[in-house]
């Protein structure tokens, strides 16, 4: 018979084993938590190397639109793959580039759904992610309307001007139908598997003074000039005005403390913008700058104008796509009266995406409710079979439905007989021109927003070149726009 323990070995040899049993098992927990559940931050993880490495050796799913493939991958040997795009720099905006550094557009917003590792596209999550099984990337399929994007392109390629952008929105379920720009790139140019030669082209275009990889509707800022008006007047039937109450006008209108006068344009002298007081409706068709300045200086002042902007997304960077954010258009919050008269004519600090004014005037053609942009429609797996819907969501709620078909009315009065009347029996119904001086350049931001077509109206434009001249010329862009979608 062996020789018994003493009890105080018996003890200390359970507590070592019981220490080693749960060390294991805290071992087996943390490998299960890394190689499952933080496989994809570790991928993701700026400094990991070898997520670009492996970048190009996944066959990533397309980016479709109305049942067209705007960017794919193509095999290109044994193991890799290069991604391709249709009408590169139509749908740049879009798609974004998927390069050897990074991605952009719907490729950065919808990487993991395209390459197979979102969580929605494995058949078992928990035991997929275990075991490092690679599931197919999948199809992601936009909201945009293809020929409406083409043909928003070759408008904007053809105004002759610097800089230019459009967008359209479903005004009833915030869908981003157009979003185009220019200049452009081909995202092939920065795609490509060749480092050297994707760093060369990078440095090419970023060394553009007009920056083509910048998406000008969506993450460039502009003076929204007078199309601006549309969110003050907003703000005072807000304040309880309506289109039919008498505002001041006056050919010149001098802020308090301020050291110089804001005049009307040229072109309205002789008009009712030179009469004392006139309904609000006359001076927004006639864009008198004497009655918004006023607005946004005394009555209703500065706290009332930045509040309705607020509500109509300034000051947000607008999320349209997982991920992808706008930038922020802003309006000043002040106490001095002549820097708000100013940015109540769209000059001085304040500045506006395209995007931002298609939200603007989509919210007044949806009776005052601002839906949230989306740029994706639905995820589809590889089988075809639908993995997400992306639904209509509100974003804010502007104006009353009253004070909405209010102003519906006034931007029909503009197309009707004021600063867009050369628009008449076109298939835009309303809208709101905009001409912003730029300090010292010889062309101007050119803008118009609106709404149609003419007889059901249900999409909202913002279309801006940059160019000499009036914002009317921006006009007849947005009509041909408004025709691709009838």
């Amino acid at each position: 018979m062996g020789r018994r323990m003493r009890p105080g070995v018996d003890r200390a040899v359970g507590r070592t084993w019981i220490l080693t049993l749960v060390m294991v098992i805290a071992l087996m927990a943390n490998i299960t938590y890394v190689q499952g559940f933080e496989a994809q931050n570790l991928r993701d993880d700026s400094l990991n190397a070898r997520q670009f490495e492996d970048r190009f050796k996944i066959d990533r799913g397309p980016i479709v639109a109305d049942g067209e493939r705007l960017a794919w991958s193509e095999k290109l040997d044994d193991d890799r793959y290069r991604r391709r795009y249709k009408d590169g720099p139509v749908f740049a905006p879009i798609t974004g580039y998927f390069s050897v550094f990074s991605q952009t557009g719907l490729e950065d917003a919808e990487n993991h759904f395209l390459d197979g590792t979102d969580d929605r596209l494995a058949t078992s999550n928990f035991i997929d992610k275990l075991i490092g099984k690679h599931v197919p990337g999948g199809t992601v399929e936009s909201t945009v309307s293809v020929k409406a994007q083409r043909v928003a392109y070759d408008a904007l390629q053809g105004a002759g001007a610097r800089r230019a952008a459009a967008v359209v929105l479903d005004a009833g379920t915030g869908a981003v139908l157009v979003m185009a720009s220019t200049p452009s790139y081909d995202p092939a140019e920065v795609s490509t598997l060749d480092r050297e030669k994707a760093t060369a082209a990078f440095e090419r275009l970023g060394d553009q003074p007009l920056k083509p990889l910048l998406d000008k509707a969506a993450n460039e800022l502009f003076p929204p000039g007078s199309t601006f008006k549309t969110v003050v007047a907003a703000s005072a039937l807000e304040a309880g005005a309506s289109g039919s109450t008498r505002v001041r006008a006056g050919r010149s209108y001098r802020p308090p403390r301020a050291g110089q006068a804001i005049n009307n344009d040229a072109g309205d002298i002789g008009g009712s913008c030179d009469l004392g007081r006139i309904p609000l409706i006359e001076a927004y068709a006639q864009s008198c700058n004497t009655t918004f300045a006023f607005m946004g200086a005394e009555e209703p002042g500065n706290d009332a104008v930045h509040a309705e902007a607020g509500r109509f997304g300034f000051g947000e960077r607008i999320e349209y796509a997982d991920g992808l954010r706008g930038a922020p258009s802003s309006f000043p919050k002040t106490g001095e009266p002549s820097l708000s008269a100013l940015g109540s004519i769209g000059q001085g600090s304040t500045v506006a995406s395209p995007l931002q004014m298609a939200m603007v005037a989509a919210g007044i053609l949806n009776d005052g409710v601002v839906m949230e942009p989306r740029l994706v429609d639905r995820l589809r797996a590889p089988n075809g079979s639908t993995v997400d819907e992306i639904s209509p969501a509100r974003m804010s709620t502007a104006l009353t439905g009253d004070q909405a078909k209010q102003l519906q009315d006034m931007m029909k009065a503009v197309v009707d007989r004021g600063t867009g009347k050369s628009l008449r029996g076109t298939s835009v119904l309303g809208g709101k021109t905009g001409t912003a001086d730029v300090e010292g350049a010889s062309y101007n931001d050119r803008w118009f927003i609106g709404f149609g077509p003419r007889d059901d109206p249900e999409y909202a434009v913002a279309v801006l070149t940059e160019a000499p001249g009036y914002g009317i010329e921006s006009g007849p862009i947005a009509a041909r726009i408004i025709d691709a979608l009838d």
